[in-house]
């Protein structure tokens, strides 16, 4: 069965929890690690969020437009929704090391043990995330309305 690609307002709707939720989980888990404040720790994460936001748009719509043209069909299994979630993470941490290090003061190498253990955080928190949003807002059979 066909099925229809996800709308601008779905996409939407999926970044902005996405974001919202992660940011909710790491700045309090990030304040207890690196001993800095939650407000200076709450806007390096807002900045992150809107650059994360824009890579995850851009990534995913990639992501659709690949699987539709070598696979014909937009539904991930689970070793493709680990890879899906690893390969977001590597892109994203390529473009937060240096700003992490900058921002904190701290040594790329410092930044980089840092990315990694919140890389490994967000690759579970987007396998999660992705499962329960593609639960809670099926894809829809091509020809059909979508909900959003």
């Amino acid at each position: 069965m066909k099925m229809k690609m996800r709308t601008g307002a779905d996409r939407l709707r999926h970044t902005v929890g996405f974001e919202l939720c992660g940011m909710l989980l790491s700045v309090p888990l990030l304040s207890l690690v690196t001993g800095q404040g939650a407000t200076h720790l709450g806007a390096l994460a807002i900045g992150f969020a809107l650059l994360a936001a824009g890579w995850n748009y851009l990534y995913n719509l990639g992501v659709d437009h690949l699987m539709l043209r070598v696979l014909g069909r937009l539904e991930k299994r689970l070793a493709e929704r680990v890879l899906h979630a690893l390969l977001f993470e590597v892109g994203f941490l390529l473009i937060a090391l240096p700003l992490t290090a900058w921002w904190l003061g701290i040594s790329l190498w410092q930044a980089l043990l840092l990315d990694i253990g919140m890389a490994l955080f967000y690759v579970v928190y987007a396998f999660v995330y992705n499962l329960a949003y593609d639960r809670l807002f099926p894809l829809m059979p091509a020809g059909r309305p979508t909900r959003c």
